[in-house]
């Protein structure tokens, strides 16, 4: 296997163990809730805090990825985010289960940053988004994964059960470190002592360093924090939604959910090779507007069979997107930067696009299923505009403003 395929594969398999612990919460919640005699705020408050570890690991490693190596601390942090799910299964109180998750956060958050700057250096720039929709994927991958085993391990075994299957990355690091070599454009970024010198000044400062690397993280922040609001938003609410304007069964709106998953999963492709061919910019304006435009027209679906094919359309544009992310982070930001930006503008969107579910239940407690339609329409409008800001040229700029 050459070394592109291996940092996909790498990337991918990490990030689908990321998305399987991850969701392993929300389908133990109600178990963790009824052991320690909980409220549904205070178990909620675990994701918010898991979001809060994944902002503050996606900068710490995204800084130590970009100075010590890219597959060393990679490993460190698939380490990290199983050594806190695998606690998780040992905790005897909820102040213990938000430590814990607090751990798997920092790791789960450092992983995916660095790799999609892993692919990016492998890949050359017209291949790029493909390889970036391969690993975008993982997460869906994961879903599955941890749907499949709460079925089996949840009902004989109980919750802990479940969350000590987070040892099995563990040995996926081990391999990892022992099969892939370290990037050879991080490697050849290190031979220049001027590119080291960098070292000293921080890395997260230089995400801001001139007014337009300012404004392009500033963008960037906005699109992924739509990115994750969209998502959240449709995901988490739609299904009771569905129910309770359609008359869906719960085994009706679970079909919904693997038929959205499903028009997902062939979006993210797709986008991979659109970008590839027609450029980040039409490939993210086209989608922007269409997601607007679908999840706009999907509050007007009736019967089963549109709302299925809608939900599809709706999955397939929406998160078809998260496919281009860490190869349209990563082409703003030279190499000695790029794992700290892709974390940290990645993450920071997570964590705030992580409330857009709160917001969507505000609305529907006061208005109605048509309303969270068009605030949903609306973001991706205003990741449309924001994205025009994007300049070609950054990366470039920036190096030359680093080295002089």
């Amino acid at each position: 296997m050459d070394y592109r395929k291996k940092t996909v594969v790498a990337s991918v398999a990490g990030l689908t163990l990321e998305g399987m612990d991850i969701m392993f919460i929300s389908f133990a919640m109600t178990m963790i809730i009824s052991e320690f005699n909980i409220d549904l705020a205070t178990g909620g408050l675990i994701s918010s805090i898991t979001n809060i570890g994944m902002l503050l690991g996606g900068i710490i490693f995204g800084v130590l990825a970009d100075k010590y190596g890219r597959v060393k601390v990679f490993t460190y942090t698939v380490l990290l985010f199983a050594l806190g799910t695998a606690l998780t299964g040992l905790a005897t109180n909820i102040e213990q289960i938000y430590i814990y998750r607090f751990i798997a956060g920092l790791g789960a958050g450092g992983e995916y940053g660095i790799g999609m700057a892993l692919v990016a250096e492998a890949w050359p720039k017209n291949k790029q988004g493909r390889a970036s929709s391969y690993v975008s994927v993982g997460a869906q991958y994961g879903v599955i994964l941890a749907a499949l085993l709460s079925a089996i391990i949840l009902p004989t075994l109980g919750w802990r059960a479940l969350f000590f299957v987070g040892v099995v990355p563990v040995i996926f690091a081990f391999i990892v470190r022992k099969n892939l070599e370290e990037s050879p454009e991080w490697l050849a970024a290190q031979k220049n002592k001027k590119i080291e010198k960098q070292h000293e000044k921080g890395k997260l400062a230089q995400l801001f360093k001139t007014p337009r690397t300012s404004m392009t993280t500033i963008a960037l922040i906005v699109m992924a924090t739509v990115q994750i609001a969209g998502y959240n938003g449709l995901m988490i609410w739609l299904p009771s939604m569905l129910q309770k304007t359609q008359g869906l069964s719960v085994s009706s709106s679970a079909l919904w959910t693997i038929s959205t998953a499903v028009g997902m999963i062939i979006g993210m492709l797709t986008f991979g090779r659109f970008m590839d061919r027609f450029g980040a910019k039409r490939a993210f304006g086209f989608f922007l507007l269409a997601s607007a435009c679908a999840v706009f027209l999907y509050s007007y679906a009736t019967g089963g069979v549109a709302i299925l094919i809608g939900g599809a359309i709706v999955g397939f544009f929406s998160n078809g997107m998260f496919a281009g992310y860490g190869a349209l982070i990563s082409s703003f930001y030279p190499v000695q930067i790029r794992s700290t930006a892709t974390n940290t503008i990645f993450n920071f969107g997570r964590a705030i696009g992580g409330f857009s579910p709160i917001f969507v239940g505000y609305i529907l407690q006061s208005y109605d299923m048509t309303i969270v339609m068009i605030y949903l329409a609306a973001l991706y409008c205003i990741s449309f505009i924001v994205m025009l800001t994007l300049k070609k040229g950054t990366s470039e700029a920036l190096q030359l403003v680093e080295i002089n």
